[in-house]
């Protein structure tokens, strides 16, 4: 059996700028057909920029080498300062499988001026333009990643170093008009998406870009049955009183156990709040009207009656499993990011408890 290892993307923040999220993530989790275990945003200070710059010439091939002192640059000038009312935004997601490092490698690709194939993602989302003379006029990497196990692993370290301070929800990064109203809304990328290593999670947040909102907060998060319950807890009377006690139950059992991978009932006490089976992404996105603007995308809850372009109209197949939750008021958003434990920092932890063990 191949030992597993930690591999890691960094979505740059031109990228991030440019709503080419999406896209990335797609292609990063169906092409290495890794397991996305982690993710976490990072306003980068200047601290975490400088080293993080200083780790990334390593190539003796001169080709290459002098892409990496590209990178380095790139790193140091964009990774932090202001940027259109905006402090520079990074999405780091992390990896696991067995080689993990090498599948990194070969879907990220090494971005050079002489290649426009397509066929990794520095080749469609990077940049590398140069003059008659070789003079490079224009670089965007797209995504940084490190190529060597070792490597991986120190500057996986590294951020896990800085994640407390420099990461997180990022809901002060971004400067508004004083008078626009600002919200901050929660979506989940549901267990549906994560059957198989696919596109579909890259594609429906390529598909929430058209709000045109800002994703301040990514969490990979495996939600306890304790937390289902109290998630979907308005819920249970609704259904109650549609479809009768028995039955409004019954039903309200099934969404706790799509979530969370256990229905209620068959859950012994001691392992109600202990993490559950079933994978989803805490996306938190910030903006003026965030709210109605995901939930205009979203769609209605019975894919069936989503107008075409929708989430639940692309992705989603019957009322339960329909790709997507988005909060339906600004107040519910707070009080499923809350639930959700969105501001928890389990970063650190997946990078120290899988380094302490090899």
């Amino acid at each position: 059996m191949q030992t597993e290892e930690l591999s890691y993307a960094i979505i740059t923040p031109y990228s991030m700028r440019k709503s080419r999220t999406g896209g990335m993530v797609g292609r990063l989790i169906s092409r290495t057909g890794l397991d996305l275990v982690g993710g976490r945003m990072f306003a980068p200070s200047r601290e975490l920029a400088k080293r993080y710059s200083e780790t990334i010439v390593t190539e003796a091939d001169p080709r290459h080498r002098a892409t990496q002192e590209l990178i380095r640059e790139y790193v140091l000038k964009n990774f932090t300062g202001n940027v259109h009312g905006q402090r520079p935004r990074v999405l780091l997601l992390v990896f696991r499988g067995p080689d993990a490092v090498e599948k990194m490698h070969r879907t990220v690709g090494h971005i050079v001026h002489e290649r426009t194939s397509g066929e990794t993602i520095r080749d469609t989302f990077g940049d590398y333009i140069t003059d008659d003379s070789g003079k490079v006029t224009y670089f965007e990497p797209g995504v940084l990643t490190a190529f060597e196990r070792r490597e991986v692993e120190r500057d996986l370290k590294l951020w896990s170093e800085f994640s407390d301070r420099d990461g997180g929800v990022l809901d002060q990064v971004i400067t508004y008009p004083a008078d626009a109203k600002i919200e901050k809304t929660l979506v989940l990328i549901k267990p549906d998406n994560f059957k198989f290593p696919n596109l579909r999670p890259g594609g429906v947040i390529e598909v929430f870009s058209r709000s045109g909102l800002h994703i301040i907060g990514f969490k990979v998060h495996r939600m306890s049955v304790g937390q289902a319950e109290k998630f979907y807890g308005p819920v249970l009377p609704v259904l109650e009183q549609k479809l009768g006690p028995v039955s409004g139950r019954e039903n309200w059992e099934s969404i706790i156990e799509f979530m969370a991978g256990r229905k209620p009932s068959e859950c012994p006490p001691e392992k109600r709040n202990a993490g559950g089976t079933e994978k989803s992404i805490a996306i938190v996105y910030q903006g003026v009207d965030a709210v109605s603007k995901i939930r205009d995308v979203l769609g209605p809850t019975d894919p069936a009656k989503a107008p075409p372009g929708s989430i639940r109209r692309e992705f989603g197949q019957t009322i339960m499993i329909n790709a997507a939750h988005a909060s339906d008021s600004a107040e519910n958003a707070k009080r499923e990011m809350a639930i959700v434990q969105i501001d928890e920092n389990n970063f650190k932890p997946l990078i120290e408890n899988f380094y302490r063990r090899q």
